[in-house]
């Protein structure tokens, strides 16, 4: 089909959330603990997973280090690494992540920890980033959703001599603030708009508030009525390629108009799996919590270190080809 325009559906005053895989709400100032012990199905929580939710963010939570079996290539299990994200290991998403940092210490043999505010509040995880600090840690991973609010308390880790991982976003400030290489997906490589134009096709950004769905969707379905050239829609998030697929269900065009999405949920792995929908581009954050644990016990154990500024996690791809094992794995907690 030849492309002749492809609509966008995004969230007006959360677009960088939306590309960083964040979810941010505001509630009151909580933080969340979690103690890594073994990685679980994102669905279910086991009682291998223990998540213990602080009602005082000042001081950040005390954590109870769980310590995992020492490595093959040695005791290891004096290695301590903290991860502190804006991203809760209740969500869906961040969930994958954790799943990824708890399996990478089980197979490292090493200690680690997992925490997050318990809503998005950057004042709380610049708090917790102190706190970490405060404890020494033998290496530290950071999201950095917000370089203004967490550059200080980043640089602290830093200049107190503790290796320092970014993961998941801030890939275009982490060399600046002293970190040794981010683990993660760049926003350029993600998007398409550079090559859409080589091929001669144009894009228009329809404007839709997500937490409306219903909304959404009808502001989808006018759009598309008043641009019938329109070939393709590519939703920023599962939770706008929900009432795309309901737009375009509606309207009577699935397969007429190709719909693709950005990251992952059950309902979009289940479309691309039943032809609905074309693909999904996936970051892989399990490799973005996985990932920063082995880099860091290695430097810790065997010096050595990582040439690039940058270890690309995506963009992946899932097609129907590879929709059902990608559901089968989503379900293990891996994707």
């Amino acid at each position: 089909m030849r492309l002749r325009k492809l609509m966008f559906i995004l969230l007006s005053v959360l677009l960088i959330a939306l590309l960083s895989a964040c979810q941010q709400t505001q509630a009151p100032e909580q933080v969340e603990t979690v103690d890594v012990e073994e990685a679980q199905p994102a669905e279910e929580a086991t009682e291998a997973e223990q998540v213990e939710v602080e009602t005082e963010a000042e001081p950040p939570a005390e954590v109870q280090e769980e310590t995992a079996a020492p490595a093959s290539q040695g005791d290891r299990s004096d290695i301590r690494i903290v991860v502190v994200s804006h991203g809760q290991a209740s969500d869906p998403f961040w969930s994958v992540v954790s799943n990824g940092v708890a399996q990478a210490g089980e197979d490292m043999g090493v200690t680690v920890e997992y925490q997050a505010p318990q809503t998005y509040d950057m004042v709380a995880m610049s708090q917790l980033i102190d706190a970490a600090v405060a404890t020494n840690p033998d290496g530290l991973v950071v999201s950095i959703p917000d370089a203004d609010a967490l550059g200080d308390s980043i640089r602290s880790a830093v200049d107190a001599g503790i290796p320092v991982i970014s993961m998941n976003s801030g890939s275009d400030v982490a060399k600046e603030l002293g970190i040794l290489t981010h683990v993660g997906q760049t926003e350029y490589e993600a998007g398409f708009a550079d090559a859409l134009a080589e091929t001669g096709g144009t894009a228009e950004v329809l404007v839709v508030d997500l937490a409306d769905p219903i909304d959404a969707q009808q502001r989808i379905v006018a759009g598309l009525t008043a641009n019938p050239d329109i070939d393709g829609v590519l939703a920023l998030g599962p939770t706008g390629a929900a009432p795309a697929l309901a737009a375009l269900t509606e309207e009577g065009l699935l397969g007429e108009i190709q719909l693709a999405t950005s990251d992952l949920s059950p309902e979009v792995l289940e479309a691309i799996r039943d032809g609905d929908m074309l693909f999904a581009i996936d970051q892989q954050q399990y490799l973005q919590g996985y990932l920063p644990i082995v880099l860091l016990t290695l430097l810790n154990a065997n010096l050595n270190t990582i040439a690039n500024d940058v270890v690309m996690t995506g963009p992946g791809f899932v097609v129907q080809d590879t929709a059902a094992q990608v559901i089968d794995l989503a379900a293990a907690g891996t994707r």
